[in-house]
């Protein structure tokens, strides 16, 4: 039997999602939080979890982790969805949403799950490169809506892998001017601090992505949807009947009676975030891009694939780009600890020195 024919041709067109099997010491490279959440709260995971009678389903829907963020959101619970991170969700868009005829229209670049969701659930993807300052090119995609209305837009505010919050009157331009949906993702919103929530009073057709990885739970797969009612209520056919454990549930049940606390952690890693950069800044060669995120994308003026094979090396693993042509040369670190910066800004020096890339300073 040969495999290959039953399989979809945009299946076997494309590459799966290349999550990094490198195991080192310093891990910058999958935009983790550098922190653990605090053994009191550890505590209380475990003393609830105790209690779980393994031989039960969990509770379908997650009505009481619903019912906490529409408190702490301030939205009514028929407007919520969860699941097991924001790529569950995506997926449970890309099968309900038509899609297949107008096409998804990504911007480029931009968080890969977006676009191999979309093929795998058999869409058109209509790319859009960013402009010359990692912004929106809103002519050229509003140019495509008036002319393919495609039923579905994903926008990551921050983006990833650039780092920076576009510009949300484009963003409004464009929720007004689509047919379709609009998701907004907000998974590093806790770092920017710049949210999209207020606008769904007034756009029907937006949708918002959240996720609890970045804040310190990645280990819990955890993402939530945010839409109206009625868009929520088709979503929920397509959402597997238990898709969220019950351990998930329990812990973002905690995380909602103690989102100040996760948000002071968020506050402290935008710190760190100041302090790599200026680090990166004072390394010639390396030129940081501003960021709202808990990453910094940097661009090289060389070749990083000695400079990243010798971090590896040094057990110390970032993340490297090849493509698109726009992120050649461009590596990106997650923020780490201040040991974590302080040990990988040294170690990137050391490696440009010994490369001849760098002088050394004094």
């Amino acid at each position: 039997m040969n495999i290959k024919t039953l399989v979809r041709e945009e299946i076997l067109n494309q590459e799966a999602y290349s999550a990094a099997e490198v195991s080192c010491r310093i891990k910058l490279d999958a935009n983790e939080n550098p922190y653990d959440i605090s053994d009191s709260l550890r505590s209380r995971i475990i003393e609830r979890i105790k209690k779980v009678p393994l031989n039960r389903y969990p509770e379908p829907g997650s009505p009481e982790f619903r019912a906490g963020l529409a408190r702490l959101y301030g939205v009514d619970n028929d407007m919520l969805l969860v699941g097991n991170g924001s790529d569950e969700l995506i997926q449970v868009l890309l099968m309900t949403i038509k899609g297949q005829a107008s096409g998804v229209m990504i911007p480029i670049p931009t968080f890969a799950m977006y676009k191999i969701s979309a093929l795998n659930a058999g869409h058109k993807v209509i790319e859009v490169p960013l402009d010359s300052q990692f912004d929106l090119d809103t002519t050229s995609m509003l140019e495509i809506i008036a002319d393919k209305s495609p039923e579905l837009i994903f926008i990551s505010y921050p983006n990833s892998p650039t780092g920076n919050c576009f510009d949300a009157g484009k963003i409004e331009v464009i929720i007004k001017e689509s047919n379709g949906i609009v998701v907004v993702d907000e998974a590093y919103a806790n770092f920017s601090g710049k949210k999209f929530l207020s606008y769904l009073e007034r756009h029907e057709n937006l949708v918002i992505l959240k996720s609890l990885s970045k804040v310190g739970l990645a280990a819990m797969r955890i993402g939530v949807l945010i839409g109206c009612p009625s868009l929520v209520h088709e979503l929920n056919k397509v959402r597997l009947p238990y898709n969220l454990n019950t351990f998930s549930q329990i812990v973002a049940s905690l995380y909602i009676e103690n989102e100040a606390e996760f948000q002071k952690q968020a506050d402290k890693v935008v710190s760190r975030r100041e302090e790599l950069f200026d680090g990166l800044k004072r390394i010639n060669g390396i030129h940081p891009y501003a960021s709202d995120a808990n990453f910094i994308l940097f661009s090289c003026s060389f070749d990083t694939n000695s400079v990243y094979v010798k971090l590896i090396e040094k057990e110390i693993l970032i993340k490297k780009f090849s493509t698109p042509e726009v992120l050649q040369n461009c590596m990106r670190v997650a923020v780490g600890s201040s040991e974590e910066n302080e040990e990988f800004l040294g170690a990137l020096k050391d490696i440009m020195v010994g490369e001849g890339l760098e002088s050394r300073s004094t």
